[in-house]
């Protein structure tokens, strides 16, 4: 099987080209791919598939010709990938795939249709407004921080670190403990830190992610949307760019009124054929 393998500020992805649908893809065999030590290594698998050919994607076929057919490194489902779309959109148009215009590339996800543009040398999505919804907590050993839930077609939750606490000093080998109520499906945690100004933006935060069901990852683009709409309500404002710098770079995120632009690099790193393992193994 061939395959790609590309990030988007350190979150990375393996790509599996399957126009037509015809991968019988199973948990298994993604977390064996994901496996940083076994196989090739990612924070989960990017499977290219026409909109058509995919049960999931087949209501959006007329809006879009591609289903971004995304799982966890665990070999579980995600509705939605920021950093992902961005590299599945960089795969399309590096392969031929789809071709670059002035007009917006749409894209089919599990959570609904996201457009793509060039943005300069980085690529930008469009998806639903984050939507903050509730108040909850994370806790990390015996650290307990109250957060908000924040629906970005997938579940999120952002606590902010008090004064004094470290970002980096915070133990993410183990999954926070949240409240099950508030997220039955599990959630996303990120634990963040104001940033000094950056020029061009309202605000800029410093973010951390443990994400439901590939652990700790270099970036999360929905929870960069995610701490941006955080970022924007406690500053009294509806609408805004945030810069988000996360350990694998730096995310641009603009909210509108009706949506949220996430822009940054994608880039792809290597091609190759994987020898897939043999049933049972």
């Amino acid at each position: 099987m061939e395959f790609t393998k590309g990030h988007g500020t350190g979150n990375d992805f393996v790509i599996l080209p399957d126009p037509d649908g015809q991968l019988d893809l199973t948990p298994g065999l993604v977390a064996a791919i994901c496996d940083r030590r076994r196989g090739i290594g990612g924070d989960g698998v990017l499977r290219v598939v026409r909109a058509a050919k995919h049960p999931d994607g087949a209501a959006l076929a007329g809006d879009a010709e591609w289903f971004m057919d995304y799982w966890n490194s665990d070999g579980s489902f995600a509705e939605m990938c920021g950093n992902g779309a961005r590299v599945f959109v960089r795969y399309l148009l590096a392969t031929g795939l789809a071709a670059p215009s002035g007009a917006t590339l749409p894209v089919a996800t599990r959570a609904g249709l996201v457009r793509a543009r060039l943005d300069g040398e980085a690529i930008a999505v469009e998806m639903r407004r984050p939507r903050v919804y509730d108040a909850s907590t994370a806790t990390l050993g015996h650290l307990t921080l109250p957060g908000a839930a924040v629906d970005v077609g997938n579940p999120h939750l952002v606590c902010a670190l008090p004064a004094g606490l470290d970002l980096a000093g915070l133990d993410l080998t183990r999954a926070p403990d949240f409240d099950a109520g508030v997220f039955p499906a599990g959630v996303n945690v990120e634990f963040t830190a104001p940033g000094e100004p950056v020029d061009g933006t309202d605000s800029h935060v410093l973010m951390r992610v443990y994400e439901r069901g590939s652990a700790e990852t270099l970036s999360c683009g929905t929870g960069a949307c995610a701490v941006a709409a955080v970022a924007l309500r406690d500053a009294a404002r509806d609408t805004g760019t945030v810069a988000v710098d996360v350990p694998g770079g730096r995310l641009t995120v603009t909210v509108t009124d009706d949506s949220c632009w996430l822009s940054g690099p994608a880039v792809l790193v290597a091609t190759g054929e994987i020898t897939l393992p043999a049933p049972g193994a």
